[in-house]
């Protein structure tokens, strides 16, 4: 491929990246106005907080057939058309039923990319997996940040979150424009080893690789999914005020975009950066045990160091497509370790509450997530030791 179709695949891996967590994360900042315009129920809105790690679970794992029979260019080019719609349609919707029919389809999409971008960065890049991971979790990482932060503010200004909404969805619906193209004048490929047959997830998860890169993935979700969830809380029961809280959050998630780059840019030059791995595990339980000890008393350099301990998420991007030799590795094991992860994630914030509903106090659940940090970084230093998923599964 050319230089220029090189830098049009970027352009559109970067749109992409931009779009793969707003229309999960701009949930939480509105979620009590969607529950009054939506009538919607505490049930109804539990299944909501927690539908982005199921969606990503389910159609994670059918992701890598559907990119095997159309092409990964193809499928990519579904997703995100396939986001639009959804994220469109539920601004229009009036209960709480299509709301949630809705997000689902656009958390397809969503899903669709999540899995197919490393297979795209291994099979366009496989010279510079470091750098192009680098570059597109960095844009992964500003679309969070910017989806927690200007949600509520352009709900206010526009007149309310459909709106919002419907403003954040017309970046999305960019990011079709580079697709089409692509789709209509590059050639697509399949997943496969040089063999010609797709590589079964079946097969994967039954390789120690495979299950260690999908704990890992899981264990550093569920730690995400938790301080999103619930640091503004704990914050607020140290006695910080609510704006005060909810600039904390922001700093724990804004802290970690320079990381976003810096990290997978580190690990393309060191495919075994288990110094680098240890510091993250470390700088995260020094953040959760600076909560249970000392919470108000400099409550920002907490949520750095959480920040720095939540980073493990590019490193593991970067993983997925430095573990394989092939977009087929690559598909197969950011399928399993997406798809299986996060069902483990979903454990994470829900025993964090479950803890404190028991014990009255948020120590035992940041005890918790403190005991899953150092769990995660043994498992991650396991899967950067292990071969090739090709050499696991005799292919090579």
């Amino acid at each position: 491929m050319t230089w220029r179709g090189r830098g049009l695949i970027l352009l559109a891996l970067l749109v992409l990246s931009y779009n793969l967590r707003p229309t999960a994360t701009q949930i939480g900042p509105v979620l009590p106005n969607l529950q009054r315009d939506l009538t919607m129920g505490p049930v109804t809105s539990g299944i909501l907080t927690s539908l982005p790690t199921l969606c990503f679970a389910v159609f994670g794992i059918v992701t890598p057939w559907l990119a095997a029979r159309w092409g990964v260019h193809r499928t990519l080019l579904i997703g995100v058309s396939t986001l639009c719609a959804g994220a469109i349609g539920r601004t229009l919707a009036q209960d709480a039923g299509t709301f949630l029919a809705l997000s689902t389809l656009a958390l397809a999409g969503l899903a669709m990319g999540n899995i197919l971008a490393p297979s795209i960065v291994r099979h366009h890049f496989p010279d510079k997996v470091g750098l192009v991971t680098a570059l597109y979790s960095l844009m992964l990482s500003i679309g969070v940040t910017a989806a927690s932060a200007l949600t509520v503010p352009m709900a206010t200004k526009l007149g309310g979150w459909r709106a919002a909404y419907l403003g954040s969805t017309s970046v999305a619906v960019l990011a079709m424009v580079p697709w089409i193209w692509i789709v209509l004048s590059s050639p697509d490929f399949r997943p496969h080893t040089t063999g010609g047959s797709r590589i079964a997830l079946s097969a994967v998860v039954r390789t120690p690789l495979g299950l260690a890169m999908m704990v890992f993935f899981g264990l550093q979700s569920a730690q995400a999914y938790s301080v999103f969830g619930w640091l503004p809380t704990i914050y607020m029961a140290a006695g910080l005020s609510q704006g005060e809280a909810g600039w904390m959050l922001g700093v724990a998630t804004g802290a970690g975009i320079p990381l976003a780059f810096l990290f997978p840019a580190w690990v393309g030059r060191h495919p075994r950066p288990i110094g680098l791995q240890v510091v993250v595990c470390l700088c995260g339980a020094a953040g959760y045990l600076g909560l249970i000890f000392a919470p108000s008393v400099m409550p920002w350099l907490w949520a750095v160091l959480i920040a720095i301990g939540t980073a493990s998420f590019p490193i593991v991007l970067a993983l997925f497509g430095l573990k394989a030799r092939s977009s087929a590795g690559t598909t197969a094991l950011s399928a399993l370790g997406q798809s299986g992860g996060y069902v483990i994630a979903l454990l994470g914030p829900l025993l964090m509450g479950i803890l404190h509903d028991q014990t009255g106090s948020w120590s035992a659940s940041l005890a918790f997530m403190t005991t899953v940090n150092l769990v995660m970084g043994a498992v991650a230093i396991v899967a950067m030791t292990r071969p090739f998923i090709e050499d696991e599964l005799g292919l090579a």
